[in-house]
């Protein structure tokens, strides 16, 4: 728990997931509101009370609840705060909090014809049986109120929303110009690049699908204008450095999206193809997440005109362009 100035504090929640402590923010103004509600297992919640103690608070205290995002580390523990009336997001965080039965049908078909149309072979199938399983370790609720880009956060005039989709379509960050501080959620790390995952389009009227590796990079490069003076994250570090953190997740992306580009340059290639070359140790165990990094250099090299996808029998095939040799 770190007390980062008198109207903020950062505490640290345990998470049963690889990417370890989550960090949640406790702000203070003319609603007491938790940014972030952590994961739901007894160790998180039990960190989470004792942290409040230390600063002279219960949970019965927290009025508001604000979400970066919809994944379970950040929301799980969000209907254990009698008083918070106000839980407020970006509508897409609905459709999970909700358990949005329609959506997640939508959700579940769009893999199966992800999976297809990548090429993965029929015996990874069967991972799609998992795709709700994260779910036991995320919170239920009901949005009463959404944020959009240059909302102020309720109850708190001096923090503005600043949309932060491509790790998830539903992610926000929030900044406060007086200081310059920058809640990043999962959107700016220190010293790691979140996974630009894929998903379908929220609206499910609309064909196609989000393309989150081309919506990261623009939100990094939105950020780099913002003024930006501490990160405060939802893992890792706090920092201060965005000039120099910023370029060099851009620029490692970049280094990534060359390795798939060479990879390319003799023969077409499905994305599972390529999945298992530059992820030879993980792609079985990570195949959604190492799947998602994949196609996000895929659609990078696409909209950079450096390689082009055609359709064989209802399967992508990606080849590098002549001309980018």
């Amino acid at each position: 728990m770190k007390v980062l100035d008198k109207t903020i504090s950062q505490l640290t929640i345990p998470t049963p997931f690889a990417v370890g402590n989550t960090h949640v923010y406790l702000i203070k103004g003319d609603l007491l509101t938790l940014v972030d509600a952590g994961v739901k297992t007894t160790e998180a919640w039990e960190a989470l009370k004792t942290q409040l103690k230390e600063i002279g608070y219960s949970p019965n205290d927290i009025e508001q609840i604000i979400l970066t995002h919809h994944h379970p580390d950040h929301t799980g523990l969000v209907e254990e705060f009698p008083r918070a009336e106000r839980l407020v997001a970006h509508k897409n965080v609905d459709l999970w909090l909700t358990r949005n039965e329609t959506y997640f049908q939508h959700y579940e078909q769009f893999f199966k014809e992800y999976f297809i149309a990548s090429g993965i072979p029929q015996h990874f199938h069967r991972l799609l049986d998992n795709l709700r399983a994260p779910l036991k370790y995320a919170g239920e609720g009901h949005l009463t109120s959404t944020i959009i880009e240059g909302d102020s956060l309720p109850g708190h005039e001096d923090w503005r929303v600043v949309e932060t989709k491509g790790h998830a379509q539903s992610h926000l960050s929030f900044y406060r110009e007086t200081d310059g501080s920058f809640i990043g959620g999962d959107h700016l790390l220190r010293h790691i690049s979140p996974n630009p995952l894929i998903e379908p389009h929220p609206d499910m009227d609309q064909e196609g699908r989000p393309k989150p590796i081309l919506q990261y990079r623009a939100n990094l490069k939105k950020c780099m204008s913002l003024g930006i003076q501490s990160v405060l994250p939802g893992h890792g570090d706090i920092f201060s450095n965005v000039e120099e953190i910023i370029p060099r997740h851009l620029h490692k992306q970049e280094q990534r999206a060359k390795k798939v580009e060479l990879l390319l340059m003799d023969n077409p290639q499905t994305p599972f193809q390529i999945c298992m070359q530059i992820f030879p140790h993980q792609y079985e165990k990570q195949l959604d997440l190492t799947m998602s990094e994949t196609i996000a250099q895929l659609d990078y090299l696409e909209n950079e005109g450096k390689v082009d996808k055609t359709i064989e029998d209802g399967i992508f095939f990606y080849h590098a362009k002549k001309s980018s040799k």
